[in-house]
Formats: structure tokens, C-alpha cells, sequence
């Protein structure tokens, strides 16, 4: 016991500080992803408390940080968008049913730790891993590169967003707008980009980039093109390079921040500090002494339209079981959002949990991981957060800080909340470039390097499921590209076994022709092994013999069944040798008659035609 306790006290230092370090990183990824979900930004940052607090209590991985994350940020933005339109404006009848969603999710997820799915994570292959973490290492940079953007203003001074043409509402010709039914004019389209009512004379729309403006709600109504006026489906924020001097000033302050993180390690005398922190610590410094005018996190807040960090305590939401009416109508919205979000969400974690295990030297388990996300995010959609997983960026600067136990990740739980509560004003103050410098070191250490060096080395297959994975992660969503991973090299490894059945063919001095089989006998190699076979010119006897051969699954098993039907059909004798127990049972049990053609022997394999599940 008094090693047990020893052991944790002495990281207990690198486990604080790595925590901290965590928790300033946290606040600008769980705003940027609320903003991405379409929900107020005071959601993501419960959701990274309450999700970081009881996976790092409960969870399968010690060390190992779990929040919001942009995976699932870019599938409930559909979602929630959906949902408020089921409402009246203003209700925000999407942020309901995203919590409705996300406890939903958590189910799903706590289901699959009962059943102990986690355990399958153990058949991704090594390239589907570094595809993935060089994938992700790509999606981390890209997101930080949104730092040096700010938006643009509408020509009414708020924010504008994209906007895609969809139904086509009004035809214009020569400078008239037409209703598509009656065909009467309605409005007057001239040079001076207005809408003007065709009677009166009365400007009713402005137009401004091809957008419709409403000229009382100054909201986007309508896309413009040559041949009309179309409905429009609302996109992201426009933004746009900040200007030059702002843009140097800020790679400076990155820059900085990154050379202090590579810099500190080779001194000895701060070797044991985290250098993320102290980067944060030196550059925000630097930031408020010198009164820079650079982004910080209480700028980035208000610009993505959040009123800032400060906030109470996470609320049971009531208004869950009020606004949202339980049945199976809201099951069919929300069952396939939660579905997914629940794949994506256990896919990342127990890919990140492997990692850890890789960077530590040490086993997670991860059907407890499953358990602790889906108990997380239950309890996170109750208390109005948006639901998480595992942050593979903020885990990494975790384990590199030195965090290694539960505390690290409880510390940085609860420094965030006290974030929330009480140092708002400031945390607010921090510099969006030193947490960019701090994410763009994550990326560095992220990527799988070697994988450069290693392509042409390993096989070909192995290789394109790399490439593969790795832009699947970047174009669409780390469960498509993980799953397609897996897909293409089961395929792959089936293919080439399929291609390793031999049968070395003997005739034995009383005329009997022996056929001995060699290689994996499944699915993929049916074809080969029926084309080893020559019934028709064999001679009466035959014999079949399985010692270096496994029967693999009830393909080969229906493969076997067959061959001997055609030899008896053929009027020949044939006997088959060192088939496993399971395997001769299912065959006899299927026929009877197997029975004579059988042979029992005692150094018959041991094995089952289907693979049980791993235990």
C-alpha cells in the first residue's frame, strides 16, 4: 500500500501542472467547437468538464483527456440546424433534441462496454493507426489555421454567411422578377441592386454579393443568379486573412511559443516543468505587459457570437422532457444522430487509448472506456452540455507534459469549471497565438514522420490504406476512415491467403491418389481448392487429406461437402483425413452418410470452423 501511494505522489507535481496546461488548451478547442455544433459556447465548455471529469475518473485510460471534439461538432451542426427548424424561432428547439441526442449516444455507447465491443479496436491494423494519427495530425493543423482568420461583415454590419443556392423561387428577365406560377412581375431589379416593388416603387430587398437581403429583418432570404432568385441554405461564417500586420505579429507570438516548447527541454533546470504551460505563461505575458492588439480568447468568444466565459454551475435540463415529445417520431429523428455520433465517438477514443498505450508503454481497457464515455456523455446531455470523446491533440499534450494517472485529467476538469466560475476575466486574456503555437507542437509530435520514411518499404496494400486513411480522416470523418481502413485490409490480407491453398498430389502403391492440402481453406480460397481437383480423370479412390490445412469457416466447410458429393456422383471412393471434431460433427450432422467417408484419427487438429469471439 505504502508503494501504491508512493508511486502517485511522486508524479503528483507532473500530473497538476500537465493538467493546468490542458485546461487553458481546452477553452479555445471547446468554444471553437460549439461555434462548429451551432450551439452557445458556454454548451462545449460543460461538455469538456463534465465528459473530462468522469472519464478520468471512471475511464478505461488513465491519462488519456476527453471533451468536446470537432468529429462529433460536425454532425450535430445538421442536427441542432433541423431541430430548430421543428420550433418557432428563438426557441432553440435543436439544442433540446441535441441533448436528447447525446444521451441517447451514451446508451449506445455504455451498451457496447456491456457487450465488450471495445475489445475489436485490437483488429485495426498498424497502418489504419498511422493513417489516423497523421489524418488527425493534418485536421488539428488545418482547424488552427481558422485562428488567423476573422470574419466579414454583411453590408449591415453584422456577421455574413455563405450561403448556397437551392430552389429556384422567381424568374428575372430584363431586369423584372417574375412570379414562376402567374408569371406577373413583382419586383424591379435594376443597377442599383435593390428589390423594388413593381407598383410602388418600394424598396423590399437589397442585394448585396448575390445574397437577398430583407431590408426589415436584414437577414439573407434569397441567393440571386443569372436566370433568377433561388431559396438559399445556410452555410458557415465568410471569413478572411486577418490583415498583414496583425497576421505577423500573431506567427511572431506562435513562433515563440514554439520555440519555448522546443527550447525548454534541453535545459536541465526546467527539463521537469511543462513547457506548454510555461509557453502560454511567457507569451500571454508578453501579450498583456506589452498591450499587444492580438486575438485573445475573450475576442475569439465574441467574434464566433458568445457573450463570454463566465458562467454558473451546469443545470439539470428539464425543458428536455418539456419541449421534446417522447415517442417514436422523435426516436426516428434522432436515433441515426445518435448512432453515428456514438460510432465516431467510441472509434476516436479507443483509437486515441491505443495510442496512449503505445506512448506509455502500458494497457488501457477499453470496454471500460466505452463504459465511462457512454456514462459521460448520459450525464452530460442531462446537464446541457454536447457531448464528447477522447481529444487525441489535448491527450497528447497531456502524456507529454508528464501526465500520467487519473489526476491529470481531474485537475484539468476542475480547472476548467474554476475557469468558468471564477477567472474568467482571466483566462479571456490569453492569446489565441500561444494556444495555436502549443496545437501546432501537438501536430508536430502527432504525426507518424516515419511513415515517410517507411512507405516504400512495406507492402503496397499496407501502404495505400495509409495514404487512404490518412485523407479519409481530412475529407470526411475519422469513422469513415477508419472503418474503410479496416475494410480494405481484411480484404486485402483475405486475398492474399485466399491465394496461398496448395495440394501436393500423390499416388499411393494400391492405386489410391492422396490429395494433401496446405493453406488457410475460407471464403476467399473456394475457387483455388475446387481447381486442384480433377474428378473426372481421378482414379476410384481418393483421399483427402487436411493435416496442414484448416477448414476455416462454412464456406469451406459447404467446399468440402460438395467435392465429396461429386466424387460419389462420379461413382468414386473418397476419404477424408484429419478434419478438427467440430468440423466432422457440423459435416455429419449436415449428412449422415459423411460418416463412412470420414476418417477419425487421433493426432486430428484441434479447432473451430468459426473464429469465437477474442476474449
Amino acid at each position: 500500500m505504502t508503494e501504491f501511494v508512493r508511486k502517485r505522489v511522486a508524479n503528483a507535481k507532473n500530473d497538476i501542472l500537465s493538467g493546468l496546461t490542458v485546461a487553458l488548451a481546452l477553452v479555445p478547442e471547446a468554444v471553437a467547437f460549439a461555434f462548429v455544433a451551432g450551439v452557445d459556447p458556454l454548451v462545449g465548455l460543460y461538455a469538456a468538464f463534465m465528459i473530462g471529469l468522469i472519464t478520468s475518473i471512471f475511464g478505461g485510460r488513465p491519462g488519456m483527456i476527453s471533451g468536446a471534439t470537432g468529429a462529433l461538432a460536425v454532425v450535430m451542426v445538421s442536427l441542432v440546424a433541423e431541430g430548430n427548424a421543428m420550433g418557432v424561432e428563438g426557441e432553440q428547439l435543436g439544442l433540446y433534441y441535441l441533448f436528447a441526442t447525446v444521451i441517447l449516444m451514451g446508451v449506445i455507447q455504455m451498451l457496447a462496454g456491456v457487450f465488450k465491443l471495445g475489445k475489436f479496436v485490437r483488429l485495426i491494423p498498424h497502418p489504419v493507426m498511422m493513417g489516423f494519427v497523421n489524418g488527425l495530425a493534418i485536421v488539428i493543423f488545418l482547424s488552427q489555421l481558422g485562428m488567423f482568420k476573422e470574419g466579414v461583415k454583411d453590408i449591415f454590419g453584422n456577421d455574413k454567411y455563405k450561403t448556397s443556392s437551392e430552389l429556384k423561387q422567381y424568374d428575372i428577365k430584363e431586369g423584372v422578377v417574375y412570379d414562376l406560377i402567374t408569371k406577373e412581375p413583382l419586383y424591379l431589379f435594376g443597377t442599383n441592386n435593390r428589390f423594388e416593388d413593381f407598383n410602388t416603387k418600394e424598396t423590399k430587398y437589397i442585394v448585396d454579393d448575390n445574397q437577398v437581403f430583407d431590408v426589415d429583418t436584414k437577414k439573407v432570404l434569397f441567393n440571386v443568379e443569372k436566370d433568377g432568385v433561388y431559396s438559399v441554405k445556410k452555410g458557415g461564417k465568410v471569413k478572411k486573412w486577418i490583415s498583414t500586420n496583425k497576421l505577423l505579429m500573431m506567427l511572431a507570438l506562435v513562433l515563440l511559443t514554439m520555440l519555448i516548447m522546443w527550447g525548454l527541454p534541453k535545459l536541465k533546470v526546467t527539463s521537469k516543468l511543462p513547457e506548454a504551460l510555461i509557453g502560454i505563461v511567457v507569451v500571454s505575458a508578453i501579450v498583456i505587459l506589452g498591450k499587444l492588439d492580438v486575438a485573445t480568447v475573450g475576442t475569439f468568444i465574441e467574434q464566433g457570437g458568445g457573450k463570454g466565459l463566465k458562467g454558473g454551475l451546469p443545470q439539470f435540463q428539464f425543458d428536455i422532457f418539456n419541449k421534446i415529445p417522447m415517442n417514436l417520431e422523435t426516436l426516428y429523428f434522432i436515433g441515426p444522430y445518435a448512432i453515428i455520433l456514438a460510432a465516431i465517438g467510441l472509434i476516436e477514443s479507443l483509437m486515441t487509448l491505443n495510442l496512449i498505450d503505445e506512448l506509455t508503454e502500458t494497457r488501457g481497457n477499453s470496454n471500460r472506456e466505452c463504459l465511462a464515455q457512454g456514462g459521460a456523455n448520459i450525464v452530460t446531455g442531462l446537464f446541457g452540455g454536447m457531448g464528447g470523446c477522447a481529444m487525441i491533440g489535448q491527450s497528447i499534450i497531456n502524456i507529454k507534459g508528464g501526465g500520467r494517472t487519473r489526476l491529470s485529467g481531474i485537475v484539468a476538469a476542475v480547472t476548467l469549471l474554476m475557469f468558468i466560475l471564477f477567472a474568467s476575466g482571466l483566462i479571456e486574456q490569453v492569446p489565441i497565438a500561444a494556444l495555436v503555437g502549443v496545437m501546432f507542437m501537438v501536430v508536430i509530435g502527432t504525426f507518424a514522420w516515419s511513415s515517410f520514411r517507411i512507405l516504400n518499404k512495406i507492402p503496397l496494400t499496407d501502404a495505400i490504406v495509409l495514404i487512404s486513411v490518412s485523407l479519409l480522416t481530412v475529407f470526411f470523418d475519422l469513422a469513415v476512415a477508419v472503418i474503410a481502413g479496416v475494410i480494405m485490409s481484411a480484404l486485402a490480407f483475405a486475398w492474399e491467403n485466399a491465394k496461398k491453398i496448395r495440394a501436393r498430389k500423390h499416388i499411393k502403391e494400391d492405386g489410391t491418389k492422396v490429395y494433401e492440402i496446405w493453406g488457410p481453406l475460407f471464403f476467399g480460397s473456394i475457387q483455388a481448392f475446387n481447381s486442384k481437383f480433377d474428378v473426372a480423370n481421378d482414379p476410384e479412390n481418393i483421399e483427402i487429406d487436411f493435416i496442414e490445412s484448416r477448414v476455416s469457416d462454412h464456406s469451406a466447410l459447404e467446399a468440402v461437402f460438395n467435392l465429396v458429393g461429386k466424387y460419389e456422383e462420379a461413382g468414386k471412393t473418397v476419404r477424408v483425413k484429419h478434419l478438427s471434431e467440430e468440423c466432422q460433427a457440423l459435416m455429419i450432422k449436415a449428412s449422415p452418410r459423411l460418416a463412412n467417408v470420414i476418417e477419425h484419427d487421433i493426432d486430428d487438429p484441434r479447432y473451430h470452423v468459426m473464429a469465437k469471439v477474442m476474449k
